[in-house]
């Protein structure tokens, strides 16, 4: 898939699966990754830049797995931003499926 499709989405991606429940990173970066190819470089960075906007809160929790895990929490202000992502996304797309049925011809 093409990196820039992927750079687009991400965001979105990141935040539909923490508004269902807090996650850790490298749990993000995992079910990402079963849909789309993705390297965990590129999540780490949005992460950070998210939790900065304050879109989300962190927290650690023990792991008996190894060291605690820094959890991502959506804040209020982070799902009225999923909420304007996901309209703009139902939109893009949906003009986007228009033109390709406009464009590809179905011989």
């Amino acid at each position: 898939m093409n990196v820039q499709f992927k750079k687009g989405v991400l965001e979105l991606c990141v935040l539909v699966l923490l508004d269902k429940q807090d996650r850790y990173g490298y749990e993000l970066v995992q079910k990402i990754s079963d849909r789309i190819e993705i390297s965990e470089g590129t999540v780490y960075p949005l992460l950070r830049r998210l939790t900065k906007e304050e879109y989300f809160t962190t927290y650690l929790k023990e792991s008996t797995e190894g060291p605690s895990r820094k959890y991502y929490r959506l804040t209020e202000k982070g799902k009225r931003y999923l909420n304007e992502l996901v309209n703009e996304w139902r939109e893009f797309s949906n003009a986007v499926n228009e033109l390709i049925k406009e464009g590809v011809s179905s011989d």
